[in-house]
């Protein structure tokens, strides 16, 4: 599966319930979906990946908002400045994620929406789980760094899908035409505040269970999220788990349909406790 398989599911997925800007750049935005039935409703704040790269943007993460919104879910899922737009890369990228997260308390206000503030959850693919861990553990950002923020909104639990979560290892191995040099300005060496500030194996959650999947047949990015897990797992912070999707390349834990969404919807209820 590829992301242009994505894009031609997404023609077929309604349109979400709203489209809410969260900031002025044009890619400070994100959709919301409702599920049936009165609430109140868990809500999932989704990420999409796509390399931190401009040319994949949130298009193809609609057949999984919509799938997550069948199965119970009111969801929030994010734009975000990428590299290759005006304005992305450090520090705006993670600023733009950090306000699309932080908003969904307005969101969580809107009386009518009916979403319930103790069950807010993050979802995220690849790049974007990365950023749904940073979410995460962002209590712990010294705050002399510039994507500190005061008071970030509490993540209740973390599903990491093919989480892109070494950034030091993946720029050392140049991923995607050394988008990190992009995204951070340069290597770890010579900015370690900043890998320091936004890289889940320097800065993990605090006390915040997570759950990852990562694909059997992924051969390019299963080996950061293994790498991930055992990090985690050994710095004991938070509960920590991973399951290996037998059927599972990058991109069908994304896709409603597929075996491995079974998995996805199972370790997303195991998390919330549904």
């Amino acid at each position: 599966m590829t992301p242009a398989d994505l894009i031609e599911m997404a023609a077929d997925v309604p349109a979400p319930a709203a489209r809410i800007s969260y900031g002025d750049a044009p890619h400070q935005f994100g959709r919301l979906r409702l599920p049936d039935g009165p609430g109140p409703h868990p809500l999932v704040i989704a990420i999409h990946g796509g390399c931190y790269l401009s040319m994949y943007d949130i298009e193809h993460f609609a057949p999984l908002e919509q799938g997550l919104a069948d199965a119970g879910y009111a969801v929030w899922s994010i734009e975000y400045r990428r590299v290759g737009d005006e304005g992305g890369g450090w520090p705006n990228s993670f600023l733009d994620v950090a306000a699309g997260v932080d908003f969904a308390r307005e969101l969580l206000g809107r009386e009518r929406l009916n979403l319930d503030g103790d069950r807010v959850y993050a979802v995220g693919h690849s790049a974007g789980a990365n950023y749904a861990i940073w979410a995460a553990a962002r209590p712990r950002i010294d705050r002399t760094s510039e994507v500190w923020v005061e008071d970030p909104l509490p993540i209740r639990g973390v599903l990491g899908l093919a989480p892109a979560a070494t950034l030091g290892a993946l720029h050392a191995r140049g991923v995607c035409g050394g988008v990190l040099d992009g995204l951070l300005g340069g290597s770890p060496e010579a900015f370690p505040e900043r890998y320091d500030a936004v890289s889940p194996m320097r800065l993990m959650p605090e006390g915040v269970p997570q759950r990852l999947v990562v694909g059997a047949l992924d051969q390019s990015w299963a080996p950061a999220g293994r790498a991930y897990h055992d990090a985690a797992v050994a710095d004991g912070g938070s509960p920590v788990s991973m399951v290996v999707a037998p059927e599972s390349g990058h991109f069908e834990m994304i896709a409603p349909g597929t075996t491995t969404w079974r998995i996805v919807l199972e370790e997303l209820a195991r998390l919330t406790g549904r």
